[in-house]
């Protein structure tokens, strides 16, 4: 697994399973983002939530949308073949990243925190002990295999819950990798034709690139469902799960992936996706993760 960043958004086309997920020899402008003159890239960045296979992350930390162009400006290296098993309990609490996005109506869970992706237009909410990250915090997966790392999908402006979550040093250089338990974030879903297609896919690409890769057969994912938030959106709902993949690593485990797709105001297919660890005793529960899907509606003050 290889985790990441690109340009908010992260559109993808919906190729043949088994084939490369863009076309030609050099991966599309939003996939290799940079950080603009004069701004700084996050100091520590953490992956979204995946186990020890190969995986890297960027944060680009700017309230401007991140210009897309040639090159990737920095990341973390996760993975190895430790066999140790991770620690019981979790790590301290994350810190909350002060919200750069536009105002927007408080949250409609009582207590939680509301995320907004303004380039999106899309707000949720999620509990108090996740972390929302800057608008232009973007996180994708790609395969092991892809020297490019040319992203399978990937998600912005997203919250995390418990960035050290598991900690490993699987290259032994001295240096502990992070990874989370979870995250959600939402993005473009464009050369989707449907909703329901939007949503299996996302969730899909999302679990086997974190948990199952190299191994397809070890995902499965539901049908896609109608679904209707608090707010009156409505669209199309999908979970897959990995299940009996070898852990290789200290920190690889099984995972599951929720995904919600629909129309933004502009009739443009959107999606909103959660993406977490799986059969561990931390593990969000799914009461959990449909209560916050509850909360996906279109952000004010948005474009």
């Amino acid at each position: 697994m290889t985790n990441g960043s690109q340009s908010p958004g992260g559109e993808h086309s919906y190729p043949q399973r088994g084939q490369q997920q863009y076309g030609g020899a050099v991966p599309p402008p939003w996939a290799a983002p940079t950080v603009p003159s004069g701004v700084a890239a996050h100091p520590q960045p953490s992956p979204p939530p995946g186990g020890g296979r190969r995986s890297a992350i960027v944060a680009v930390c700017a309230a401007a949308a991140v210009v897309a162009a040639a090159g990737v400006a920095g990341f973390l290296l996760l993975g190895g073949d430790d066999e140790e098993k991770p620690a019981a309990g979790p790590t301290p609490a994350d810190s909350v990243a002060p919200s750069d996005g536009p105002a927007t109506a408080g949250p409609l869970v009582p207590g939680w925190k509301t995320v907004v992706n303004p380039k999106r237009g899309i707000a949720f909410d999620v509990p108090a002990q996740w972390a929302p990250k800057p608008t232009a915090w973007v996180s994708y997966v790609a395969e092991d295999s892809d020297p490019e790392e040319t992203p399978l999908v990937g998600f912005s402006a997203p919250a995390i819950l418990k960035e050290k979550w598991c900690l490993s040093d699987e290259d032994s250089d001295g240096t502990k990798e992070e990874t989370a338990l979870a995250s959600a974030g939402s993005r473009g879903e464009s050369g989707a034709r449907s909703t329901e297609e939007a949503a299996r896919e996302n969730a899909r690409l999302w679990v086997y690139g974190s948990y199952a890769q190299p191994h397809e057969d070890k995902v499965t994912t539901g049908p896609a469902e109608p679904f209707t938030t608090k707010s009156g959106l409505t669209g199309s709902v999908a979970t897959a799960t990995s299940s009996g993949v070898e852990a290789k690593g200290r920190c690889d485990f099984d995972g599951s992936a929720t995904a919600f797709a629909f129309e933004d105001a502009k009739g443009e297919i959107v999606s909103w996706t959660f993406v977490g660890v799986r059969g561990v005793a931390d593990e969000v529960p799914d009461a959990t993760v449909r209560k916050i899907l509850s909360t996906v509606r279109l952000a004010e003050g948005t474009s």
